[in-house]
């Protein structure tokens, strides 16, 4: 038993303590209500008033060290706990005041003497004023400013919750924050309507005791010079001098700390949604301009050269802001370098921990090139180099095809040969190659090879007849009429083929969106009408990935668009919208394709029209479902078509192939297997206007 009470002793504890707080906080509250129906003698009144300036004092310091105004939500309770106690002090001085006046100026107490000592200097003319200055301060200019700001604010912040709710529900929506920060927002948002509500009506209370405080120095100067006279038996004149200075004196006592209070709360509801301290709001915010600062140090100057004026008051202060206002950028600038220096460090730590995450191991890149230990010494010895080539590359794969690949990464790897590189996509090796190290490539392709030593083999990039020769015979070899390529271009070109031959594998969802949400408003609504009514947008990516997968440019987006717009409602099929795509781009298509004007063709023959129009299967509405054609056919036709696009390789240029509309996808399919690069048009394919040189048939 004794076990069990010790483990429940420190749970109960609390409860205990909190009890008690509740008590002392009731007790406290009648208290204060006791004053205004009990005699209290001077030395409590005293103490009671000392405590009125002690609170007032340090609800000011609050208001000046809180961060934003909600973390005194509690300000308008305190405030109208500060004010009921200073208007029960007043209560219980009055009682003393007209009880026993005519015992002296300590009759209230000997704080209530001080104040009037302190601030009259024996002329109670003189704490009249000073009193009347309090009252008009506080009454006309604190407390009605804060009551104004309090009114708008709290209006302001009641029409703004709607619209801030919703930003909450659209931000838990949208997955940027979870469940409890929402809570807690909208707890906040109650809060803050609340606060500046409580606020509105806590300020009429300072403005209600102003009155009360005029209407108690009045009747204790009358009331006192009364009962002087006839119940005391004190002259006229003794009397309203002891009275006033005691009324007076009381005036003062209780408008210093509601002066005081009145200040704190302007802080508080004039802070608005600046955050920090106010020190931080003010002083940080008046000492970021140096030029004002200079402009303002340049008037008190001048004003301390005037004739008549006190030169050291000005001097003085006009210094002092010349030295903030040099100092003050300074330290802007050392604290922002630390700020920086400090977030460098932050995101250097956390790249370290992504890095040495499981997670980032799981990651692949688009685009990598994996060089062996040997070969980045060659190719990775200048890396500004490298990612400048390398940004120029992409450039101009986006000026050609009209959409950004994906950033290449450079890394060395201690699984590939020492001499090698791989090209990776998606984290798949699709190529790689051995090189030279210390040697230059000579692309010699059919011709004669150049009279120095090397070693032929074949380049990477087209698979052409090179040479390997050592760099000290780059002079000869460029006087020979050829042209010698350095490790990395090499490995350039090599990557940018590859990048060519797959680019249907790099346009990805995301890159297609962001190409679509670059589009005019109009084309935008032309995708709200399409997608995904007619087509999905996977749909549409798939018909982007078919023109890239042939080399056609979709860099004129909407007039793919427009395009798929058109034959939606009558084809779904992604290989029927991109044959009537490609149809409406025929001039960029032969464009792209052309020399000067003159579109280089290589026809099939008749039999091979025949051949491949015989093996289209139709459906009854006449659509092609089906392509059936002897093996033996096929080997013919790529045996046939191979020599005949050799020959016509060999005398440089591009040129196309050109078929039927309906073989065309068939056509392509064969001999992109011997020549990724060749293009294969169809008859419709070919513009108005564009001129036709035929190379011959495959026949």
């Amino acid at each position: 038993m004794s076990e069990i009470g010790l483990l429940n002793a420190p749970a109960g504890a609390p409860a205990e303590r909190n009890s008690r707080r509740d008590v002392a906080f009731a007790g406290g509250i009648v208290a204060i209500l006791a004053i205004l129906f009990l005699p209290i003698p001077p030395a409590m009144i005293d103490i009671g008033l000392a405590l009125s300036i002690a609170l007032s004092v340090l609800i000011l310091m609050v208001a000046l060290w809180i961060q934003k105004p909600l973390d005194f939500s509690s300000f308008p309770t305190v405030l109208l706990i500060a004010t009921l106690l200073r208007l029960a002090l007043g209560i219980g001085t009055t009682r003393l005041i007209l009880a026993h006046g005519g015992d002296g100026v300590t009759a209230a107490g000997h704080i209530i003497h001080g104040f009037s000592q302190l601030v009259m200097s024996g002329d109670f003319v003189i704490g009249i004023v000073v009193f009347a200055i309090l009252i008009t301060v506080n009454f006309l200019v604190i407390t009605k400013g804060a009551t104004r700001i309090a009114e708008v604010g709290a209006r302001f912040t009641l029409d703004a919750i709607p619209g801030k709710q919703m930003a909450i529900d659209a931000d838990l929506n949208a997955g940027l924050i979870d469940d409890k920060e929402a809570q807690r927002r909208r707890a906040e948002l109650e809060e803050e309507s609340a606060f500046f509500g409580s606020m509105d009506g806590a300020s009429k209370f300072v403005r209600g005791e102003a009155m009360a405080s005029l209407i108690i120095i009045a009747v204790n100067i009358f009331g006192g010079i009364i009962i002087g006279v006839t119940r005391h038996g004190l002259p006229l004149r003794e009397a309203a001098d002891v009275f006033t200075r005691l009324s007076v004196g009381d005036g003062l006592v209780s408008q210093i700390p509601a002066l005081i209070v009145s200040l704190a709360a302007g802080l508080l509801v004039s802070k608005g949604g600046t955050r920090g301290s106010a020190e931080k709001a003010v002083l940080g915010q008046l000492g970021a301009y140096p030029r004002a600062l200079y402009v303002a140090s340049a008037l008190l100057c001048a004003l301390a050269l005037v004739p008549g004026l006190p030169f050291l008051p000005f001097a003085i202060l006009g210094g002092l802001m010349t030295f903030v206002g040099y100092t003050i950028p300074r330290q802007l600038a050392r604290k922002q370098q630390e700020e920086r220096a400090r977030e460098q460090v932050q995101q250097q730590q956390i790249a370290a921990e992504a890095k040495d995450s499981v997670k980032e191991s799981l990651r692949t890149h688009e685009i990598e090139i994996a060089v062996g230990k040997q070969l980045a010494t060659a190719v990775l010895r200048n890396p500004p180099e490298l990612a400048h080539r390398i940004g120029k590359m992409r450039r101009k794969f986006a000026e050609r095809y009209g959409f950004v690949v994906p950033e290449v990464k450079v890394s060395e790897s201690l699984t590939v040969p020492s001499k090698s590189y791989q090209i990776k996509m998606h984290g798949t090796v699709v190529t790689s190659h051995e090189m030279r190290i210390g040697e230059l490539m000579v692309v010699i392709g059919d011709g004669p090879k150049p009279d120095v030593p090397g070693d032929e083999v074949r380049e990477p990039a087209f698979g052409m007849r090179s040479m390997w020769v050592s760099e000290a015979y780059a002079g000869e070899v460029k006087r020979e009429g050829f042209t010698a390529v350095d490790s990395l271009s090499v490995m350039l070109t090599h990557l940018s083929e590859v990048i060519s031959n797959n680019l249907a594998q790099l346009l990805s969802y995301k890159d297609m969106r962001a190409l679509l949400d670059r589009l005019d408003p109009e084309y935008k609504r032309l995708i709200e009408d399409i997608c995904p009514a007619q087509i999905s947008f996977s749909g549409l990516q798939a018909v982007l990935k078919l023109l890239l997968a042939e080399r056609v440019s979709i860099r004129n987006l909407h007039l793919i668009l427009e395009a798929v717009a058109e034959i939606v409602p009558h084809a779904r099929r992604s290989e029927q919208v991109v044959e009537h795509v490609r149809m409406r781009m025929a001039q960029q298509i032969c464009g792209d394709l052309s020399n000067g004007g003159t579109l280089n063709v290589l026809r099939l023959g008749g039999k091979w029209d025949i051949t491949f129009h015989e093996s289209l299967k139709r459906d009854a509405k006449g659509e092609v479902v089906e392509f059936d054609i002897d093996p033996r056919l096929v080997e013919q036709f790529g045996t046939e078509a191979s020599g005949a696009i050799r020959e016509r390789m060999k005398t440089g240029g591009n040129f196309a192939l050109v078929t039927s509309p309906d073989a065309r996808p068939y056509v392509r399919m064969i001999v992109e297997r011997m020549f990724p690069s060749l293009p294969v048009l169809s008859h419709v394919e070919i513009a108005r206007g564009v001129e036709i040189h035929s190379l011959g048939t495959i026949s």
